[in-house]
């Protein structure tokens, strides 16, 4: 697969991985027994904001790898 579309295809799937990522977060964010506790609401506004660079790790690096 040439660079330019792995590239096209890698991009398009960042985009998914963020909305989708931003969703559940908002979601989780607003059950109670976060909502309630300030300690724990810090605790997840660090994980979920720094957590989706993990899946976006693999796709970034197939994206960026030489044509065959």
């Amino acid at each position: 697969m040439a660079i330019r579309t792995r590239k096209f295809i890698g991009t398009i799937a960042l985009l998914v991985l963020v909305v989708v990522w931003s969703l559940l977060g908002m979601t989780v964010a607003q059950t109670p027994w976060l909502a309630n506790s300030g300690l724990l609401q810090a605790i997840f506004y660090v994980v979920a904001g720094i957590g989706w660079v993990l899946p976006a790790m693999p796709i970034i690096s197939w994206m960026s790898k030489p044509d065959a």
